[in-house]
């Protein structure tokens, strides 16, 4: 069955236009207050750029996406269409908003991102779009900052969580996460579908694997630093309970990628034992971190992301995009 035949589409600003060229893509679950928040941020876009938004909610039975895609939609705010995704989960959901902006806007090459608890600056597809211009770029991403509900969390900056991957703009080997990236329609046409590994689907950690499967296949990657979103930081992210869950889905998600690389059985065994081998290692990592870093829990993520690629080669992993298990 073709998936798009499942998904419903709850609200247009009207007829894709076929002309339009860049697509700001969001995956939606049950924040329809942060998402009012990103779409904004969008209809304030500083940009000649003619765009669209496609949006795809993953809850069909509360659907709290859809008004809030009807407000900015119907009203001509912005032009896009939100989506119904029946099958929840993360991958699921990523995978609908791909799909359906390769399909309905099919004149379109540059392909962005964007969580629904950010928001963009005003210069951030201008710059995210300019960057994949000048470099010739398949893959452009962009730094997520934090924006901390409980100001006195400022210290967690730091921590692997929320640090950015790089600092500087320029070309990169690879990015890991798609809160804020841009992706050419060559990259989808290359790669198998579905694009985001639905094993993945509840774990997280389909985009790292999305990306380091466009590094094997040549992809070129660069790095927007001044292509800035930033991120709202509930207080239950930055609880100690939470990161350390964080670090152990982190392991789990490299143990999946190494061991999905691997072809054989001796190759699978050797990065088993590599991972293993992890564990004592990140208790001397750790020490170091002691003594640089202002926060203890900064320190123990080496130990709790050798620890969940520990327990995911013996299957015991978190599962926070379960419906179930969300984290806000």
């Amino acid at each position: 069955m073709n998936p798009s035949n499942i998904r419903e589409r709850a609200a247009a600003s009207g007829p894709p236009d076929p002309s339009i060229g860049i697509v700001v893509c969001i995956p939606s679950f049950r924040r329809p207050q942060h998402l009012r928040l990103t779409l904004e941020s969008l209809a304030r876009q500083r940009t000649d750029r003619r765009f669209a938004v496609v949006l795809v909610e993953n809850d069909a039975v509360k659907r709290e996406s859809v008004p809030v895609a009807i407000e900015f939609f119907c009203d001509g705010r912005i032009p896009g269409l939100c989506v119904v995704e029946p099958r929840q989960g993360n991958c699921e959901a990523i995978n609908a908003a791909f799909e359906t902006a390769l399909a309905a806007f099919p004149a379109a090459t540059r392909l962005l991102m964007i969580d629904d608890d950010e928001i963009a600056s005003e210069h951030w597809l201008e710059r995210m779009v300019d960057a994949a211009e000048a470099t010739g770029a398949d893959l452009v991403g962009g730094p997520v900052q934090p924006d901390f509900d409980d100001k006195m969390a400022r210290g967690l900056r730091r921590h692997p969580a929320f640090r950015p991957a790089y600092d500087a703009s320029g070309p990169v080997p690879v990015i890991y996460g798609c809160g804020n990236c841009l992706i050419t329609r060559r990259v989808f046409e290359t790669l198998a579908d579905p694009a985001f590994d639905l094993k993945f689907n509840f774990l997280g950690g389909g985009d790292t694997d999305f990306f380091v499967r466009c590094r094997q296949a040549g992809m070129k990657f660069h790095w927007a630093a001044d292509a800035l979103i930033t991120e709202t930081v509930p207080h239950v992210r930055t609880h100690p309970g939470w990161l350390v869950v964080r670090g152990l889905r982190i392991g789990a998600i490299n143990y999946h990628i190494e061991v999905k690389a691997a072809r054989s059985y001796p190759a699978r065994a050797r990065v088993v034992a590599k991972l293993l081998a992890m564990l004592p290692l990140s208790l001397v990592r750790a020490g170091r971190l002691v003594l640089t870093e202002p926060r203890p829990i900064i320190a123990l993520h080496p130990v709790t992301v050798a620890l969940g690629s520990a327990l995911a080669a013996i299957g015991v992993e978190p599962q926070p995009y379960k419906a179930s298990k969300i984290l806000p």
